[in-house]
């Protein structure tokens, strides 16, 4: 993407706060789970908002509902990641709406709602650099 004009960019930074607390505390859509909005990308012409967020894992102390609903527990499924995307999509609308009470624009931005799967990639290379370095322990001890 371009490169944001400065005020895009506090623009952004705003919608990313407001956006966050109104997930948090407005959206009462059971499939929404602990969402955490990563990052806002606004179009220069403040027509467009891509918002990137991911889902943290909502059920890490229950084992039995967690072997029952993921493949491993401790990560996510990707079930749970699209219920959540369809959610968030639904209630882009009504979000938008909140946002425009909040903010001071002419016009409020349609919001488009992109899961980040940064995360989960950064913590699977994390997870592949403890086992090699176990491995290698291994080997020296060996």
């Amino acid at each position: 993407m371009s490169e944001m004009s400065a005020r895009a960019q506090r623009i952004a930074d705003q919608i990313q706060r407001e956006i966050a607390t109104l997930i948090q505390l407005e959206v009462n859509d059971p499939r929404v789970g602990m969402v955490s909005v990563t990052g806002v990308d606004v179009s220069n012409d403040l027509a467009h908002a891509k918002i990137l967020f991911t889902v943290l894992n909502t059920h890490p102390g229950d084992e039995g509902l967690v072997s029952d609903t993921l493949t491993d527990p401790g990560s996510l499924d990707q079930l749970e990641i699209d219920e959540n995307l369809k959610a968030l999509r639904k209630a882009s609308g009504f979000l938008r709406t909140l946002l425009a009470k909040r903010l001071r624009l002419r016009s409020t931005p349609k919001l488009q709602f992109i899961y980040d799967s940064s995360v989960q990639r950064g913590q699977r290379l994390s997870d592949l650099i403890d086992d090699a370095l176990a491995a290698d322990r291994k080997l020296q001890d060996g």
